[in-house]
């Protein structure tokens, strides 16, 4: 039997003709607002009913300090409340004005219209076009993600903000809107400082003009936009403290102010999962006196695991940047795999990366969606459908799964999935234009100017 999801059979795509028909794509829309009314009323009816409302109130205490004047970081040797950049709080601030009410409500609502950005910018970005793209592209992505999605809107996470921006400095970019992808990238990196992470690509693919501009937007937002409300001195001492306790901190006991965590099962990581696998640390969770869990295979030292982990990471970026086609050869087919190559890779790197923030594979997904839709490829949709099962162990297995990193080796099975796609691409497209008698420079449409 052959895998083609291009030849559909008559029952399913009898099923896929009404979902794109107007009948199915209302029933769809009405099905996904009653979703994110009730992901969005949940928060707020904690809040009003006395219930925890979780990470809300660390913005809500934050924005509070700054508008009192506060310290927003405890001095060196204590534990930050608030992990964030100094000018994420300074974004808190007018929004706390509101009460804890009026807080929630406006970051729900930025929550809802951030992921409603991200659907329009992961189908954009996976078809390459603006016309009407298939139903599916809308409905699978989001049924995988939706409870990253939902953990997002129940703890005040602002994953779904952060990915909208990133998708929209790839739509910059591929208009070749440089300064404006430069900008949108600055934002992400001042609200969660992990989105930096993405100057490296632009600097490997000499977008030197995004590169300037992400530089001086961040600079801007986290030097010189608090230094009016906070004062120059306490502006730059917010930031040291910040830096020192947050970037700067890796060691033996964890990574910045959540060592408990660091090493737990809900860090998804390369470093937490390879922390736990490699070395003896509690896998556990539980602030105060608890039972110490050890999963570990092996009881390397520190510095060992760190060389793996560096290893590990020259690895992928070398597969990364193999399986990239030369500048002339680009095309938003291959640009949306890339893009979602970038993506996982920021998630598996993030020294912290916890459940909420894999809503950010909404967008590989829809890119995955695409090409099975458009091509048959067995090798693809076999790595996503295991990479889903491994994702799926988290209902039934919750702790035991994610103890043993079942996220990030999915995470990983979709890199590989992609690399080989991309890099199969690229390998039809120079085909294609040796056996055409066609230069790569005319055969390809460039889509940034040289």
């Amino acid at each position: 039997m052959t895998f083609t999801p291009g030849v559909q059979s008559s029952p399913l795509a009898a099923l896929r003709a009404r979902l794109n028909g107007d009948a199915g794509c209302r029933a769809l829309v009405a099905f996904f607002a009653t979703v994110l009314l009730v992901f969005a009323v949940v928060p707020i009816l904690h809040c009003i009913r006395g219930h925890s409302i979780k990470d809300y109130i660390v913005w809500y205490d934050t924005g509070q300090l700054v508008l009192r004047g506060g310290e927003i970081y405890p001095p060196p040797f204590h534990k930050f409340p608030f992990m964030y950049p100094p000018s994420c709080a300074l974004f808190l601030a007018p929004v706390s004005a509101l009460g804890k009410t009026g807080l929630i409500t406006m970051l729900v609502v930025i929550n809802a219209a951030a992921w409603i950005t991200s659907i329009l910018f992961s189908v954009r970005l996976a078809t390459g076009n603006r016309r009407r793209a298939d139903v599916l592209l809308y409905l699978i992505p989001n049924l995988i993600v939706v409870v990253y999605v939902w953990g997002n809107f129940l703890l005040g996470q602002p994953s779904l903000l952060l990915l909208a921006l990133m998708l929209g400095a790839f739509v910059a970019l591929r208009s070749s809107n440089n300064v404006l992808a430069g900008v949108l990238i600055a934002g992400a990196a001042a609200i969660k400082a992990f989105p930096l992470i993405a100057i490296v690509y632009l600097v490997y693919r000499r977008y030197w003009i995004a590169t300037i501009s992400l530089a001086l937007a961040l600079g801007f937002l986290v030097v010189a936009l608090p230094t009016p409300f906070r004062g120059y001195s306490r502006a730059r001492e917010d930031l040291q403290r910040w830096a020192n306790g947050m970037l700067f901190k890796y060691d033996e006991t964890g990574v910045a102010q959540r060592t408990e965590r660091s090493n737990s099962w809900k860090n998804q990581s390369i470093w937490g999962v390879a922390n736990r696998m490699l070395r003896r640390v509690d896998s556990n969770f539980k602030y105060g006196l608890h039972e110490p869990v050890y999963v570990n295979f092996a009881n390397l030292r520190f510095s060992t695991v760190n060389i793996i982990v560096v290893i590990c990471g020259i690895a992928l970026g070398l597969a990364f940047t193999g399986a990239m086609p030369r500048r002339d050869q680009r095309t938003p087919e291959s640009d949306a795999i890339e893009f979602a190559l970038l993506l996982i890779l920021m998630l598996i790197f993030t020294p912290l990366s916890f459940g909420y923030l894999y809503a950010w594979l909404l967008y590989p997904f829809t890119v995955i969606t695409q090409r099975l839709l458009r091509h048959a490829n067995l090798l693809l949709f076999s790595f996503t459908v295991a990479a889903i099962l491994l994702l799926a162990l988290t209902i039934p297995f919750r702790i035991w799964a994610q103890t043993y990193g079942n996220t990030f080796f999915a995470s990983l099975l979709l890199f590989v999935a992609l690399a080989i796609e991309l890099s199969r691409l690229k390998t039809t497209r120079g085909t294609e234009n040796q056996s055409n008698g066609i230069s790569a420079a005319r055969a390809s449409v460039p889509l940034y100017p040289v």
